[in-house]
C-alpha cells in the first residue's frame, strides 16, 4: 500500500482552520505539523485539530518526515517562506498569490526546478464540483465555441468582518490580488491562457475605518487600487471583461458568465466550490439549471494540495500549479500596469489549461491516479 504524504503547515492564521478541516478529509495525506511565528497560536492550533507536532517556523523546516509544506502566510511573506521551504528540499503549496512581484514569482518557479520540487498555489476553487461542471459543458460543446466572457466581484471591502484588514490595503493586497486569483484561474480553467491586458485602476479613498473587532474604528492607509476595470484578450481569441472593487455598496452583477456561439454558461462564485451552474442555448426561451456533474461541492480547500501531493507520487503535473499562479501574477500586474501606463500590456507567461478531474472522485476515493 502507498504511504501517506506527511505534510506540514505554516501560518495559523484566519485561513487554516478551513485547509487543515478539509485535508483531513483526505484518506493518503497526513497533516503531521503546523508552525507559526507565534508558537503559542501553533500550539493552540494542533490541539484544537489533534495534530501531532507545534514547532517554529525553522523547527518544521528541519523535519526530515515532512515532504510538503502548505504556506499560510500574509501575501508579502510568501515568496519568503516558499523559497525557503524550496531550499529546505520539500516541496510547497502557497496561499494565493504566489508572490508579490513578478521577480519574486520567478524566482520561486526558478528555485523549485533547479531542486526538482514542485509549487503549488491557491486557489482550488476551480477543482470543485461547480467548476468543473462548468468545464465539462463547455468542452462537450453545449454553449460552441467560447467568444467572450465577464467577471465581477464587487463589494466593499474586507474591514467589517476581518480582524487584521490593514494588509488587504496594502502593496499586494487590494481587490485585484486578494480576489482576482480566484477569478483568473477560474477563467483561464475554462478559456485557456491569456495574451493581452488592458486595464484602469484607481484608490478611491486615501483612508479607510475597520468596523470589525478588535480595531473597531481605527483609521488605516490605503496604499494599493481599489476599484480595476479591465479588457483580457485569451489566446484563444476570446474577450474578457473584468471588475475588481473594494469601492461598492451593493451590486447585482452576476459573478462570471461565459458567452458562445450557441449559448451563455452562468457560472457559480468561484471562490466557492459547488454551484449553481445554469445554461441558456440558442433558442431556449428561459434558463436551466443543469446538475452537477463532479464532486467536492462543500468547502474542500486543501484539494490542490491533495492533488499535488499524488501527483508527487505519480511524476504527473497538478492542477493547481505553479505555472497557472505565475500566469495569473502576471495578469493581476498587468491590469495595474496597463492603468499606470495608458497602454495594453501583452503577457510573457502561458500555461496549460489544468486537466479536468474525472467524473465520480470523491474525498473517498481521490486517487494517487487520476490522469
Amino acid at each position: 500500500m502507498t504511504s501517506r504524504i506527511k505534510i506540514g503547515l505554516i501560518g495559523c492564521g484566519n485561513i487554516s482552520s478551513a485547509y487543515i478541516h478539509a485535508l483531513q478529509m483526505f484518506s493518503r495525506i497526513e497533516l503531521v505539523a503546523v508552525a507559526d511565528q507565534y508558537i503559542e497560536r501553533a500550539k493552540q492550533k494542533a490541539q484544537e485539530f489533534h495534530i501531532p507536532k507545534a514547532y517554529t517556523v525553522q523547527e518544521l523546516l528541519q523535519d526530515s518526515d515532512i515532504e510538503l509544506v502548505i504556506n499560510l502566510t500574509i501575501p508579502k511573506f510568501h515568496a519568503e517562506v516558499s523559497l525557503a521551504v524550496l531550499e529546505a528540499g520539500k516541496h510547497v503549496y502557497s496561499e494565493k498569490p504566489l508572490a508579490l512581484t513578478m521577480e519574486e514569482g520567478s524566482k520561486v518557479l526558478q528555485t523549485a526546478n533547479r531542486k526538482d520540487l514542485l509549487v503549488g498555489c491557491a486557489p482550488d476553487t476551480f477543482l470543485g464540483g461547480g467548476l468543473q461542471t462548468c468545464r465539462k459543458l463547455i468542452d462537450d460543446g453545449w454553449i460552441g465555441a467560447p467568444i467572450a466572457a465577464s467577471a465581477f466581484m464587487v463589494g466593499h471591502g474586507p474591514e467589517g468582518w476581518h480582524p487584521d484588514p490593514e494588509f488587504f490595503y496594502q502593496i499586494g493586497g487590494g481587490p485585484m490580488f486578494d480576489m482576482g486569483p480566484y477569478y483568473l484561474s477560474a477563467l483561464v480553467h475554462l478559456m485557456g491562457p491569456i495574451r493581452r491586458v488592458t486595464g484602469s485602476a484607481r484608490a478611491s479613498f486615501p483612508e479607510r475605518r475597520i468596523f470589525s473587532q478588535p480595531k473597531f474604528g481605527q483609521m488605516m492607509k490605503v496604499e494599493t487600487p481599489t476599484h480595476v476595470s479591465g479588457v483580457l484578450d485569451f489566446q484563444n481569441g476570446a474577450i474578457g471583461t473584468m471588475i475588481m472593487s473594494f469601492d461598492v455598496w451593493s451590486s447585482q452583477l452576476p459573478r462570471i458568465e461565459i458567452y458562445g456561439t450557441e449559448g451563455t454558461l452562468l457560472v457559480p462564485d468561484p471562490n466557492t466550490f459547488g454551484g449553481p451552474v445554469q445554461i441558456r442555448r440558442q433558442g431556449e426561451d428561459s434558463w436551466s439549471e443543469m446538475p452537477l456533474s463532479h464532486g467536492f461541492t462543500d468547502n474542500s480547500r486543501g484539494i490542490g494540495v491533495a492533488d499535488m501531493a499524488y501527483a508527487l507520487q505519480n511524476k504527473r503535473q497538478h492542477r493547481a500549479n505553479g505555472e497557472l499562479a505565475y500566469h495569473v501574477l502576471e495578469a493581476m500586474h498587468a491590469f495595474h500596469a496597463s492603468s499606470d501606463s495608458s497602454k495594453h500590456v501583452e503577457l510573457t507567461s502561458t500555461c496549460e489549461r489544468p486537466n479536468v478531474l474525472p467524473i465520480g472522485i470523491t474525498k473517498e476515493n481521490f486517487p494517487f491516479t487520476i490522469d
